[in-house]
């Protein structure tokens, strides 16, 4: 029985269990029209019973999938003929990878070892032997817990307290999952990024202003020392970013103000809709139309003025990504907008101010922080944009304030570091952790300061 049908067992008598407990609690108390004398409604009985099978079941589910093929293998190696098992730890590495190919049908090689082949055997049976177990013990688990909770069930058990707290439970495991996530994210990049700083010193990585990082692979290869000064990668992010605030902040915080204080609900109700569309674009779908459409318009336009704008460069791309960010902005400074009290709107007019004063001398100073915390998360998606800039800004790390010459971006390079066979030893492949970092110390000041920002406005203005 494989993996995914168990699990689909234990879903499926969790529902079962629902069910029933839901009609045993009901049965209990002679019907549906003495429900009243239970604690609860019959549906926490339901759902309580369900728990019950379900928790204990999943759990062994989870110890054992998570153990099971460390186990195996053990058990697989130490069966091994003792020729393979006092090979070295590098070389009896190799040969558990073949195992595991084999079983899984994936083995590259011309010609199979006939004890790599008795081993992968040995270790499906094991599989299959281990599958049944599992099987067995699930399905034992989870009748166990269907006779305890079916125990549980009388009027003046309090079902729902313990659904309630079950439930908080999970929930706490899912948010200290995703913290915890975040801190093996961080401390990955970090350790990757101290090994770079131990080859390349710190200040020439964030004042050096020349970044070429390519590298000679081997002791016997010809090749550059590599230049690692991040400062034209920054100044061509922070130039394109420049450039996307600069196209979507006007547009979207003036359709925010169209839409909150001049349409009627009929416009904003189709027109938000159709303009918050643009944030579900694929972000490759506007590479193409950078690539396409919108970077030779700019040199058509450049060679018509007689000047001379590159076919990739960082007006083009910064264009395209303050289009596709003007959702962001619209919407934040839409909601901002509408947090306003109506009371500071009709004093203004009860003083003689026009719409259009009161817009500008009310409703923006109210609603700025929460416009500038909209902004500061817009910027912060402006800058870890990838794509768009891969295909319409290039890849030369010119240190330039030009708008019209090539540019790249943080998030550019890292891709570029990481692609191809490269050692992770090399200050090449390990400069990509060090510019994550910076960028996430980046993004993550912007994030604090917008929070800060609309937290310190919603406190004013609630």
């Amino acid at each position: 029985m494989s993996l995914p049908n168990i699990l689909l067992a234990i879903f499926i008598l969790s529902g079962i269990s629902f069910f029933f407990g839901r009609k045993h609690s009901l049965a209990i108390v002679g019907g549906t029209k003495r429900a009243q004398e239970l604690h609860s409604r019959p549906t926490y009985y339901g759902w309580l019973l369900a728990l019950w099978c379900f928790i204990p079941a999943f759990i062994i589910f989870a110890a054992w999938g998570l153990f099971n093929d460390t186990i195996i293998t053990s058990i697989v190696v130490r069966d091994l003929p003792a020729s393979l098992q006092s090979l070295p730890s590098s070389r009896l590495e190799l040969i558990i990878n073949d195992i595991h190919n084999v079983v899984s049908g994936s083995f590259m090689g011309a010609d199979k070892h006939p004890d790599i082949v008795a081993a992968a055997e040995h270790y499906k049976n094991l599989q299959s032997l281990g599958n049944i177990a599992m099987a067995v013990a699930v399905l034992c688990v989870a009748a166990g817990g269907l006779f305890i909770g079916y125990r549980k069930i009388v009027p003046e058990y309090r079902a729902r307290n313990d659904v309630e707290h079950v439930l908080k439970i999970v929930l706490i495991i899912c948010s200290t999952l995703a913290i915890f996530t975040t801190i093996g994210i961080v401390l990955s990049v970090l350790f990757e990024a101290i090994r770079f700083f131990h080859k390349v010193p710190l200040t020439d990585f964030l004042f050096g202003l020349d970044w070429s990082p390519q590298m000679a692979i081997r002791a016997d290869q010809v090749g550059s020392s590599g230049a690692f000064g991040a400062i034209p990668v920054f100044a061509g992010t922070m130039l394109i970013s420049a450039i996307a605030m600069f196209v979507a902040v006007p547009v979207g915080l003036m359709s925010a103000i169209y839409l909150s204080e001049y349409s009627d609900k009929k416009v904003r109700a189709v027109v938000k809709p159709v303009m918050e569309i643009l944030a579900g674009v694929p972000t490759v779908v506007y590479g193409f139309f950078a690539a396409l459409v919108v970077a030779p318009m700019f040199r058509g336009l450049g060679e018509a003025m007689g000047m001379d704008i590159a076919s990739e460069s960082a007006i083009a791309a910064g264009s395209v990504m303050g289009i596709m960010i003007i959702p962001f902005v619209s919407s934040l400074s839409d909601d901002a907008i509408n947090a306003v009290p109506q009371s500071l709107r009709e004093g203004s007019y009860g003083l003689g101010a026009t719409k259009s004063e009161t817009v500008r001398k009310v409703v923006l100073p109210a609603a700025l922080p929460g416009i500038v915390g909209g902004i500061l998360l817009a910027v912060s998606r402006a800058i870890g944009e990838t794509m768009i800039v891969v295909m319409a800004a290039g890849l030369s790390a010119n240190l330039t304030a030009n708008p019209f010459q090539a540019v790249t971006t943080v998030t550019v390079q890292i891709v570029t570091l990481l692609i191809g066979d490269q050692e992770f030893d090399s200050p090449k492949t390990l400069a990509a952790f060090a510019l994550g970092l910076v960028l996430f110390i980046i993004t993550l000041v912007l994030n604090v300061i917008a929070l800060y920002v609309v937290r310190k406005y919603r406190e004013q203005y609630e």
